[in-house]
């Protein structure tokens, strides 16, 4: 069979496509040398998007549209390594590591050269190339053992899902979370009520073994590639070049790397980046230090547990002691009070500290932390100070346990602990604590982007009275603004025409300015493609909702506990009333959609066990021939298709009369 001339096309520009995009991706997450702009990348992947959309046929494993995450996952197989993923010996000082040094020589005699390398603190994973595909991604697990990972480490922009040659080796690395993914996880997890990742490498690994592919796709983590184990035919005699080769096959290694002659020089190198550690955009927790030849390192050979060729350099752990003199509470936006502990400065990786993270109130009793300790400091991924632990031996008999608040620190309302979370929460809705979070949020980028209107400004805007909540913005008079300090009457008229020019956003953008707890930006653009209005969405029941691919129970139950609200209500009714936009104008999908297709408008389920399709590739053919296909039945439900082994699904849709098909109908409809 010919294909048709269009095909052609679009399949010659896909493989263009697909060409640059990985070039760009690689020069982003792995080189960090970008040559173009994000809004150019984010225009050849839309077109990557349509054309696959409009052609299914033309999807390729290794599209870069194939990162975004798959279907919730049952749970991780088990996967044997072909060879053991051995673990380090340590040194934790220069005279360790002279011993290791020692011995080696008496290994494999004196002309020994050094390779090494960061010692990334995350989570370690083997990936399995063939033929320059990407076919498999393991962790360690116990060595010997680990979990099929392959889905979410897909997720993963920095690891390459082709090769620059094809061919097939076995590479191993470390999976990790940067700093700033951190700070921006725990900043959010604190916000929700959640319990906070104690350090990147925790929040690395809870996210490589996420069920959910997408939360994994979310979180921003990365890696380095640091060994080559089976390389095939590839002309290999050392580790230093066994980094250089993986780098030129477009595997991200680190490339702070070296190599010496002797253990003098090594430990200069370890000394340099125990100083530089906490300038880094990634933890390390030291050195590993190979001997880079490989004939030398058979040579050396192994112990039951580890090579004897390769040593870790472990650095010590940075923690300052200091008095705590008080406990400080803030509220966030959703109600949520954290508490932050007020000290006296101390030193902490180059910096000054005064003030330190406690999290929760269940961190604060179980680690027993009262006013006047002595407590220990350190920096969480290098990165933000928090109590790890009191100097019980120091503390005077008189001390007593630290009272927990019960009322909000704002408003003076009751706080209350909710069972599934481990934060206090404010459930006052007219708390002004929470309205100037709530506002600070409304008018930041993602949400209603309303330039010029930063924290300073709404603080005074508070002070002054002037705004309770964000309808008040769209009421503000150019007198107004003129009452508050370094605001010159130009500014306040630019800042009149931002707020102006804000009523005129897509429905989603307000959605997520409103803060419900759970919608973030995607979801908000989620429901809002669905409903197109606040109207309708205020009107959706929660079974509707979640049945959106990409919503889920939670964020579902949390979008109908906001609409119930009579404070929300009327909120909405209050902007409608100064003219900000509630309806959905943003592109959709369902405008390049075949309005005569039977599927078109029409709500999908699918269930069984399908012999002529993939399900993910089924859905997606769906939704290109206009149809809404969900995960539950309902009276709203047009067709079930059902495939092998149906179950619950196919006796629910006899009871509630809905037109079922098997696959052979299916593909006589599709003409396939």
């Amino acid at each position: 069979m010919v294909l048709d001339d269009d095909f052609q096309l679009a399949q010659k520009r896909v493989d263009e496509l697909i060409t640059l995009l990985d070039r760009y991706s690689h020069e982003y997450y792995v080189l960090d040398r970008p040559t173009i702009e994000d809004s150019e990348y984010d225009k050849l992947y839309q077109e990557l998007l349509k054309l696959e959309e409009t052609y299914p046929a033309l999807v390729q494993q290794d599209s870069p549209t194939q990162r975004v995450g798959g279907t919730l996952l049952q749970g991780f197989e088990k996967v044997e390594h072909d060879l053991p993923m051995l673990s380090l010996d340590n040194a934790f000082d220069l005279e360790g590591l002279r011993a290791f040094d020692l011995r080696l020589r008496q290994l494999v005699g004196d002309n020994i050269e050094y390779e090494c390398e960061l010692k990334i603190d995350g989570l370690a994973v083997s990936l399995k190339y063939e033929e320059g595909r990407l076919v498999q991604a393991v962790t360690r697990g116990d060595g010997r053992i680990g979990e099929n990972v392959t889905g979410n480490v897909k997720t993963i922009k920095s690891v390459p899902l082709k090769l620059k040659e094809a061919v097939t080796i076995e590479v191993r690395g470390e999976i990790y979370m940067p700093k700033a993914s951190f700070v921006a996880l725990n900043e959010d997890r604190e916000e929700q009520g959640e319990a906070n990742f104690a350090n990147p490498r925790n929040a690395a690994a809870g996210t490589l073994r996420n069920l959910d592919p997408k939360v994994t796709a979310s979180r921003n983590l990365s890696v380095f590639l640091y060994s080559m184990v089976q390389y095939g035919e590839l002309e290999i005699d050392s580790q230093s070049e066994a980094l250089s080769k993986m780098t030129e096959l477009g595997l991200k290694t680190n490339p702070d790397r070296a190599v010496f002659q002797s253990i003098d020089e090594v430990w200069t190198y370890v000394e340099k980046y125990q100083e530089k550690r906490t300038t880094l955009p990634y933890e390390i927790d030291g050195i590993v230090i190979k001997v880079n030849q490989f004939e030398e390192q058979e040579q050396a050979g192994y112990t039951v547990k580890a090579p004897r060729w390769a040593i870790a350099y472990k650095f010590p752990a940075e923690e300052s002691k200091t008095k705590l003199l008080a406990i400080e509470w803030s509220v966030g936006r959703t109600g949520v009070v954290t508490p932050t502990a007020i000290m006296n400065p101390v030193q902490l990786a180059g910096t000054t500290v005064q003030r330190a993270s406690l999290h929760n109130v269940d961190l604060i009793k179980e680690r027993d932390i009262r006013i006047n300790d002595l407590v220990f400091v350190r920096k969480a991924g290098d990165i933000i100070p928090e109590v790890v632990r009191v100097d019980f031996d120091s503390r005077p008999e008189s001390s007593i346990p630290f009272e927990i608040p019960t009322e909000c620190p704002a408003c003076q309302s009751e706080l209350a602990h909710l069972e599934d979370e481990v934060a206090l929460r404010c459930l006052n809705p007219k708390c002004p604590a929470q309205a100037k979070e709530r506002l600070i949020h409304f008018v930041s980028r993602n949400a209603m982007n309303i330039d010029g209107l930063g924290e300073k400004i709404i603080i005074q805007l508070f002070e002054k009275q002037l705004v309770e909540d964000v309808s008040n913005l769209y009421e503000l008079t150019l007198e107004q603004l003129l009452t508050l300090d370094k605001i010159a009457e130009k500014s306040a008229e630019n800042l009149l025409k931002a707020i102006e020019a804000s009523k005129s956003n897509s429905m989603e953008r307000l959605l997520f300015g409103l803060g419900i707890k759970h919608v973030g930006a995607k979801a908000a653009r989620l429901l809002s493609e669905k409903y197109e209005t606040m109207d309708q969405l205020k009107q959706a029941p929660k079974e509707d909702i979640q049945a959106i691919d990409g919503i889920g129970e939670i964020i579902a139950e949390s979008v109908v506990a906001f609409f119930d609200l009579e404070a929300a209500r009327d909120l909405l009714e209050k902007l409608a009333t100064h003219g900000v936009n509630l309806t959905y104008t943003g592109a959709k999908k369902r405008e390049t959609m075949d309005e005569s297709s039977v599927f078109y408008d029409k709500t999908v389920v699918i269930t069984g066990k399908l012999e002529h399709f993939k399900r993910n590739d089924l859905k997606e053919r769906l939704t290109l021939l206009g149809a809404n296909v969900t995960g539950s039945i309902s009276k709203k439900t047009d067709i079930l298709i059902a495939g092998a082994d149906a179950g619950s699904k196919l006796s629910k849709a006899k009871e509630l009369d809905v037109p079922v098909w098997d696959e052979e109908s299916l593909m006589k409809e599709i003409g396939q």
